[in-house]
């Protein structure tokens, strides 16, 4: 049994196709195919079943799996460790976060950082929500930036590290425009543009809309806070987007008002694996952001 059999095993399983996995290993589908034929020959039992166009573990190959992913998630540490042990300044950060953070804080924090540690390499993954989550269980990043953040979790740890208001957004010709503050009562008649469903921020917004009184008429729907700003600027309703996400500036601007009641937060966390330690370089790192948003440990 070779590693590389493990590999293709695992990326197939996640993938649940030859295809997409022979894509992302960067391989053919026909060495793929041969190479997990092989191991089911050597193991003499079917771990995978077609069913349509995917394939599905059967419960043999479930079990495998877990094995699978545990030797490989080892020998990664493994690895890592002995590289961490030889130069830590020379590690590798791998950090997860959702797209509204990778305007500002991001690239702010990992600038700070690199001041005083410039060798460190950074592997950047945005996601929604389930996605950073899932991708924090699997190993696939040692940190995620995540809002909002999770109270209670089996897998994942972490602290908030920002408590974020969230503004309202208008067209520069709406009656409101000119206000300083508003309620989000005031709104109830206007068309919403949200974030489409799975971004964290739609709840957020439609849980304070409810809270007003009402429920948001939804106009259009986007997946990016400059998608977001852009539409709102174009006259096509209005919104709530963090003041994060409210500090870049375009030819097309909408219009920030705050809001007074109620007022819109969302907590921003940093989660890591529970019951596991942090890489070297990566505890480096966790320390500096701490620190960096003054988070009491």
């Amino acid at each position: 049994m070779e590693l590389r059999q493990l590999h293709y095993f695992v990326k197939v399983a996640q993938k649940e196709h030859v295809t997409q996995a022979a894509e992302e290993l960067h391989v053919a589908q026909s060495a793929v195919s041969r190479q997990i034929h092989q191991l089911e020959e050597e193991l003499g039992v079917k771990l995978f079943l077609q069913k349509g166009r995917n394939l599905h573990l059967t419960p043999v190959g479930q079990l495998f799996m877990k094995r699978a992913e545990a030797i490989l998630k080892e020998l990664d540490r493994s690895v890592q460790e002995v590289q961490e042990f030889i130069n830590p300044e020379l590690g590798e950060v791998r950090i997860g976060f959702p797209h509204s953070l990778g305007i500002h804080l991001i690239p702010s924090v990992v600038a700070a950082f690199r001041k005083t540690h410039p060798n460190v390499k950074f592997r950047f993954k945005q996601g929604m929500y389930p996605s950073l989550i899932r991708d924090l269980v699997r190993a696939e990043v040692d940190l995620a930036f995540i809002s909002p953040f999770p109270e209670a979790s089996e897998h994942v740890t972490g602290e908030v590290v920002l408590t974020e208001r969230l503004s309202a957004i208008l067209p520069p010709n709406h009656a409101l425009a000119n206000e300083e503050e508003i309620d989000l009562a005031q709104l109830k008649d206007d068309t919403f543009v949200l974030f489409s469903p799975g971004y964290s921020l739609r709840p957020i917004v439609w849980d304070a809309c409810i809270e007003a009184g009402f429920t948001p008429r939804i106009g259009f729907e986007g997946e990016e806070t400059d998608t977001i700003r852009g539409l709102v600027a174009a006259g096509m309703g209005v919104s709530l987007l963090p003041d994060m996400a409210l500090r870049h500036t375009s030819e097309l601007q909408p219009v920030c008002v705050k809001v007074n009641k109620p007022q819109v937060t969302r907590t921003i966390g940093l989660i890591r694996r529970k019951d596991e330690k942090l890489p070297l370089v990566a505890q480096t790192f966790h320390r500096f952001l701490l620190d960096y948003f003054n988070v009491q440990s």
